[in-house]
């Protein structure tokens, strides 16, 4: 199969200055993983410490994506920051429920209901007690 017949398609805007929607379309696997992280680290490099991935338009998504969200999790963790996810489909929804993902990685129906968490503010676990 060649590259270009999945091609990924990524749309970024900043809704707000710490606040990166990512609007990504097209397969998210091996092949095109590379493009999407560039643009991740992109933003990460401009200061964005909240990242909204609308992935409603991704009909695939396998464990190089899943690692790329989870990679820019842990960075995001690092600044107080946050990652969500925003009206995966189904297929999608169900690789990120079936890993264990969507435990740690919040997923929203909507891009207000993603902002309304941003700023609700951190949902960690607590930490034991010693």
């Amino acid at each position: 199969m060649p590259l270009a017949q999945n091609p990924l398609s990524v749309e970024v805007e900043v809704p707000r200055e710490d606040v990166a929607l990512i609007t990504v379309d097209g397969y998210l696997d091996v092949d095109t993983a590379t493009e999407f992280q560039a643009h991740l680290a992109n933003q990460l490099h401009h200061g964005r410490r909240h990242f909204l991935l609308d992935l409603s338009s991704v009909p695939f998504m396998d464990s190089s994506g899943m690692n790329i969200i989870l990679r820019v999790y842990q960075e995001t963790r690092k600044t107080e920051g946050s990652v969500h996810v925003i009206s995966p489909t189904p297929a999608v929804r169900r690789i990120l429920d079936l890993t264990g993902v969507s435990i740690t990685v919040p997923i929203s129906e909507s891009l207000d209901e993603a902002l309304a968490r941003v700023d609700a503010g951190p949902d960690l676990p607590e930490e034991p007690s010693v």
